[in-house]
């Protein structure tokens, strides 16, 4: 059987995801927001910049959680000035009102266009196909992620719809940003909720 690094190989469960293979087992627990080793940033990829915007994300989705909401923060930077900022608001907003989805929207009002190709995102949590999807159609030059996603992540955990091969844009991602600091707050946000 055949198959690109981004392919699935049913068959046997192994997923080969940037050239490491990571085994998965159907049915086994997984946790909801972990970060393993194959998966951790390289560090080519992290810019100077990339933890302090990630620290204003966390602030926006600690506000998120205060409010209800899962605790998931967006920020945009364009040119190295942030344009905007948004936490998820789905409790009073509805299904679509994901924090990357309110700050895509807060961006492209500001710079009066839907394109951002000089911009990048940074958001607590891995962006989730609707997300992803827009971030594509907004041409984001860049994704900058903290924690992972296992059930609805699309940059890596399911699929990488934000580098797919057959879409005409691919955004550069980095992941693992602060992913400890976002996880716990996950964590809390839900554990406090069973």
């Amino acid at each position: 059987m055949r198959t690109s690094l981004s392919g699935v190989l049913s068959a046997n469960h192994i997923r080969l995801e940037h050239s490491v293979a990571r085994i998965y087992y159907p049915g086994s627990p997984r946790s909801r927001c972990t970060d393993p080793p194959a998966r951790l940033p390289s560090p080519h990829s992290m810019r100077p910049e990339d933890v302090e915007h990630m620290r204003e994300a966390i602030g926006l989705a600690e506000a998120a959680a205060a409010e209800g909401d899962v605790p998931v923060g967006a920020v945009i930077v364009c040119d190295g000035t942030v344009i905007a900022r948004a936490a998820n608001a789905m409790r009073s907003g509805g299904a679509i009102a994901h924090a990357e989805m309110r700050a895509l929207a807060a961006a492209s009002a500001t710079l009066g266009t839907g394109r951002l190709e000089r911009a990048t995102l940074y958001v607590t949590l891995e962006p989730c196909a609707m997300c992803a999807g827009a971030i594509v159609l907004a041409r984001l030059r860049r994704v900058v992620f903290a924690a992972w996603d296992d059930k609805a992540g699309m940059a890596g955990s399911i699929e990488d719809l934000l580098r797919h091969p057959r879409l005409n844009h691919r955004a550069e991602v980095t992941a693992g940003v602060l992913a400890e600091e976002s996880a716990v707050l996950l964590r809390a946000f839900f554990r406090d909720r069973r």
